[in-house]
């Protein structure tokens, strides 16, 4: 069975620098005022943006369970 530094640290790399990346993109847009929360549309991709981003490491974590114990 792989190591935990060949499965689970690129992982925590990948989502957790990457998810800094992520949050310091979201609070450039807030400041900058391209977010509006009173907009019910800016409101919609807010959250879509933030739910996409926790499915697609959910899903990266469930295929990389996969590999390991299927």
């Amino acid at each position: 069975m792989p190591s935990f530094y060949n499965t689970w640290l690129p992982f925590i790399y990948l989502y957790g620098v990457g998810g800094i990346f992520f949050v310091s993109g979201l609070v450039i847009v807030k400041k900058a005022g391209a977010y509006n929360p009173q907009n019910k549309r800016h409101r919609y991709w807010w959250k879509i943006t933030i739910f996409g981003f926790f499915y697609f490491m959910l899903i990266h974590a469930a295929l990389i369970l996969a590999a390991l114990y299927l």
